[in-house]
């Protein structure tokens, strides 16, 4: 016989820095498509206070680039002092149902969609994106201290906004990742080669982002663990950059995750690839492109409960002061014991919420919820104009952005 549960359960309340959550869950960041024109709107608020009031310890709001040439499309916010009073609003209305507020940043790098922004694309090298039809540029040494520094500036927006705690986005093959991806990043001065080098630029923006904020708010990271792409980073290198982040102080908390938007981007969706779906919904120019190429980029992986677990514990191994978050098939009580059981300090969903925005209400009244959400991944493409689960009856009719956003 099994004896008594030793770890705390997902739903006590946890430290997070100089905060603390109600419980141990967050609302994982996922693109709303819900900031036409570059600033918070009343639809983006009711997306986060619906999550809030479901239940959830923390929402996370994405993705707030640190600059203009940082956002992964044009329509999308970006951190500036004119965005403080949405923001505000914002985080007044999640503070209100009983949540925390949290800001991901970062910068696109070679995801941005330079036809859309309007501004050219920065990464290690210059490469050709096959869905914009354009060449990302190469990052000057000037480019690279400027972004870090934004990081910084972004943050210190997040707090004057009310937001408890900021995400460094350090994933998916965005800018910092891009550099730490040998398959990417073939530069030769003291930003390639080596790790030391290639996590230069992920670990300056945590630097500059805790310089300017220090344990006012919280300061987590997502953090890649591998991109899925052959060549690329991979799990042994991301064990020694955690424990790099580890033993300096840099975070708060890290939530860890797989994947290359550019490169590979089903590698973290586990479950149905929606290619058609993708190429019908998104801006004429990447609709192309999946057209094009879809069929050799986008691939399929099997979903599976905690499909990250195992991968995550190698991390965990090297970890000794930061708290981890994990993310990836987490849609019911089990799967959230389990990661309290393994070791983890609070678990992340995503997908499920969209489907569910009370889901944790509904698993804290009755253990035996299970989600709804049926992996069909029919929700990425929608991250274009609103995202939502296409389940939902009264998601339907939402109107997108305009053709050319």
């Amino acid at each position: 016989m099994a004896g008594p549960r030793t770890a705390p359960t997902v739903f006590t309340p946890a430290t997070l820095g100089p905060i603390t959550l109600r419980n141990r869950i967050i609302k994982a960041a996922t693109f709303e498509g819900r900031t036409p024109g570059d600033l918070v709107t009343d639809e983006l608020i009711a997306f986060h206070e619906e999550v809030a009031a479901g239940g959830v310890g923390m929402t996370t709001v994405a993705y707030c680039a640190v600059a203009p040439e940082g956002r992964t499309q044009g329509g999308q916010l970006w951190m500036r002092p004119e965005a403080v009073p949405g923001l505000s609003r914002l985080t007044d209305a999640v503070h209100a149902q009983g949540a925390a507020a949290q800001a991901q940043i970062g910068h696109a790098g070679i995801v941005a969609n330079s036809t859309s922004t309007g501004r050219s694309a920065l990464g290690p090298g210059r490469r050709f994106n096959p869905m914009t039809f354009r060449f990302t540029q190469a990052a000057t040494t000037a480019d690279i201290a400027r972004i870090a520094g934004a990081h910084g500036d972004a943050a210190v927006i997040a707090e004057e906004s009310g937001f408890d705690a900021v995400e460094v986005h350090l994933d998916h093959n965005y800018f910092a990742s891009s550099f730490l991806s040998p398959a990417i990043n073939r530069r030769t001065d003291g930003f390639g080669g080596s790790l030391a080098n290639r996590a230069r630029v992920a670990l300056d923006a945590l630097r500059a982002v805790r310089e300017r904020v220090g344990d006012r708010i919280a300061v987590t990271t997502k953090l890649s663990m591998d991109d899925g792409v052959p060549g690329g980073f991979w799990t042994d290198e991301a064990m020694v950059l955690a424990e790099w982040i580890d033993r300096e102080g840099l975070v708060d908390a890290m939530e860890l995750t797989v994947g290359s938007s550019p490169l590979n981007p089903m590698y973290l969706f586990r479950g149905d690839a929606p290619v058609r779906e993708m190429a019908e919904l998104m801006p004429p120019v990447r609709k192309a492109g999946i057209r094009m190429f879809g069929k050799y980029k986008i691939k399929h992986y099997p979903y599976r409960p905690l499909f990250l677990l195992e991968q995550a514990e190698q991390i965990k191994s090297v970890v000794e002061n930061t708290k981890l978050t994990l993310l990836g098939g987490i849609t019911d009580l089990d799967g959230m014991n389990t990661a309290m059981d393994r070791g983890f300090d609070f678990v992340a969903m995503a997908r499920a919420l969209l489907r569910e925005p009370d889901l944790v209400n509904r698993i804290a009244a009755d253990a035996s919820t299970h989600s709804l959400c049926i992996h069909c991944n029919r929700c990425m493409p929608t991250n274009f104009f609103n995202t939502r689960c296409v389940l939902r009856p009264e998601t339907v009719g939402l109107l997108p952005f305009p053709a050319d956003a």
